[in-house]
């Protein structure tokens, strides 16, 4: 099964369109945790398995375990997630983007070393450096295109043949750079108007959307702006309203809560606009 199927598959089974980010902070785990010998392992399984009927996809970033010197933590991770809760797809958050031998090495990476089912990329460096992901056929590539960080405005927002240079991103990946149907875009909850310019370039192809929860990105707005005509497409990211609803001993039991709250708002907001 692809990552495009196991993504479709999930959205359908779980009646969600909720992406837990693991973005583990070890300052922020709770003591019994913070006394484990693989804190971040024991930290995100946990999570995992409290959220997991509630999301379709999770999210790990790679940099809050590479930091560490946990990334074989951030594999046993993955691992656990594949076992235990097969149905869920992994998307590995590294938004790589270099020349084409070197992106090789970054897609070995990504699918060999930790298994993850798709990966998050910067297409500013050309089609070149995407293409070696696309190698695995099975796998998902999705390009940043509209993020939620102001910062995006000093490129994304650029003119170029009379339109901004993140739509020009969203015609390649629907486009001539989509040549197995693998390739998605993330456009951040704090941009509905760029959101719904995005899916209009790209029909249904899948989003990935950061910025609700601590972002404060809303979420009417979003839902409203990126859901395809049958009320999918879109994997809509929280991350630390998640992870840490609770520093304490039961912050297993308030992730769960905060996630199918987060869960229900949605599907809330996906019935608004049938």
């Amino acid at each position: 099964m692809t990552f495009i199927e196991k993504l479709k598959n999930r959205w359908t089974q779980s009646n969600s369109l909720l992406c837990v980010g693991l973005d583990p902070d070890f300052d922020r785990f709770p003591l019994s945790i913070k006394e484990k010998k693989n804190p971040y392992f024991e930290f995100c399984t946990a999570i995992v398995d409290a959220t997991a009927e509630f999301a379709c996809a999770f999210k790990p970033q790679i940099a809050y375990f590479a930091s560490c010197d946990a990334e074989g933590e951030l594999k046993d991770i993955i691992d656990f997630i594949h076992e235990k809760h097969p149905d869920i797809p992994v998307v590995l958050d590294s938004k790589r983007g270099d020349i084409g031998s070197t992106a090789k090495h970054y897609a070995k990476e990504a699918f060999v070393r930790y298994g993850a089912d798709a990966v998050t990329l910067s297409p500013y460096m050309g089609f070149d450096s995407v293409q070696p992901y696309l190698e695995y056929e099975d796998r998902g590539a999705i390009l940043l295109c509209r993020t939620s960080n102001p910062g995006g405005n000093d490129i994304q927002m650029l003119q170029v043949d009379g339109k901004p240079i993140y739509q020009r991103v969203a015609e390649l990946a629907s486009g001539p750079w989509n040549l197995n149907g693998q390739l998605g875009l993330v456009v951040g909850a704090t941009y509905p108007n760029e959101i719904a310019a995005v899916r209009a370039i790209v029909g249904d192809l899948p989003l990935l959307v950061p910025g609700v929860g601590a972002q404060g990105g809303d979420i009417n707005a979003c839902v409203t702006a990126g859901v395809t005509k049958d009320m999918t497409g879109m994997m809509i990211n929280s991350s630390r309203a998640i992870l840490y609803a609770s520093k304490a001993e039961d912050f297993k039991e308030a992730a769960a809560r905060v996630a199918q709250e987060t869960r229900d708002k949605i599907n809330a907001a996906r019935s608004l606009t049938k």
